[in-house]
């Protein structure tokens, strides 16, 4: 399918969401082992928007393209349907729903690997398959791989209302913890609707006085001190820390991440962070949590392929809740209705 047009939102430079152009381009080829997903539906996530800022500076020392983003497509979660697939691919076959990670998912085709695709749960729309992976994923792995979570532990969730938030409270809860989710004034409907037991407004209350303590915090992109956080923390709880919000220019919220690390030798509680691994297998696990109707991804604002830089800049102002969804085709109803 290479050589045949496309519409695909383009950035040539990093910069704000003023950046992104809606420009006809051609498909991507296929590699061995990739696939061609026809997309129906992009998740918008704070990890694109750091792609399309070049903001903190660390992330394009990281390979992301030192002067100008390295991928000229942005968009990573991706929902849709299997266009074509590579000569080493033996998962999928065209035709096939999927959801997963993709490169350059705001446009009408993405190329994605193998290895990052997950077949899409049935009863979830493209529009809920389409923001389930990067958010999803991170939370499924904050709260049980990296923070070990048992039934009947308490749970603080700060950045409840958000896209890693949304998913983590849902999760917490379906692992069976008593969870308390802290979010601004205009958006505590939500975190009540998704249901957390306990509701923190973050401007009116103190939750990190250390009145109340908790087995495992879970901090989403938030700018806490470390000695914060431990107060709320019970002697031997696990704080998980999830972004690199605030900081500086230069490497954002890392070096509280680093922090965080080198301290935790040192005191009996455990102070951790983590880089979500990309893979099919933990978006699989993720996948049976939407089967089952213990987690429904919590699809807020949503756009058209042509207003991708209105959500962006939402999201850049803050003025978003759950998840925004960038409908690519069809209307987001379930492929078998």
């Amino acid at each position: 399918m290479a050589g045949k047009g496309m519409r695909a939102v383009l950035q040539r430079s990093y910069g704000s969401a003023d950046t992104l152009q809606l420009r006809t381009v051609d498909r991507p080829a296929v590699g061995a082992n990739e696939v061609l997903v026809e997309v129906h539906a992009a998740g918008v996530d704070r990890g694109t928007w750091h792609l399309m800022t070049g903001m903190p500076y660390l992330v394009r020392f990281a390979g992301f393209g030192l002067t100008k983003p390295k991928q000229a497509i942005p968009g990573l979660d991706v929902a849709g349907r299997v266009a074509a697939v590579g000569t080493g691919v033996t998962r999928f076959a065209p035709g096939d729903e999927v959801f997963g990670i993709a490169t350059g998912a705001f446009a009408e085709y993405a190329v994605a690997s193998e290895h990052k695709l997950a077949h899409k749960p049935s009863i979830a729309t493209f529009e809920q398959a389409g923001v389930l992976a990067v958010s999803g994923i991170t939370a499924l792995q904050a709260l049980t791989d990296v923070g070990k979570l048992r039934a009947g532990q308490s749970v603080l969730i700060i950045g409840a209302s958000g896209g890693v938030g949304t998913y983590a409270v849902q999760l917490a809860k379906a692992l069976g913890a008593e969870v308390t989710g802290v979010a601004g004034t205009a958006k505590l409907d939500l975190v009540r609707s998704i249901g957390a037991d306990h509701i923190v407004d973050y401007t009116r209350e103190d939750y990190l006085d250390g009145d109340r303590r908790y087995d495992l915090i879970v901090d989403i992109g938030g700018r806490n001190a470390l000695r914060r956080l431990r107060r709320a923390l019970t002697p031997t709880g696990t704080l998980v820390i999830v972004g690199g919000e605030g900081g500086g220019r230069v490497a954002g919220g890392v070096g509280r991440q680093l922090r965080a690390v080198l301290r935790s030798p040192t005191v009996k509680q455990r102070l951790t962070t983590f880089i979500s691994k990309e893979h099919h297998a933990v978006m699989e696990r993720l996948a049976e949590f939407v089967k089952s109707g213990d987690v429904v991804p919590a699809v807020g604002q949503r756009f058209s392929l042509e207003d991708t830089a209105a959500a962006m800049a939402a999201l850049q102002a803050g003025a978003t809740s759950g998840k925004t969804v960038i409908v690519v085709r069809g209307s987001g109803t379930r492929a078998d209705a």
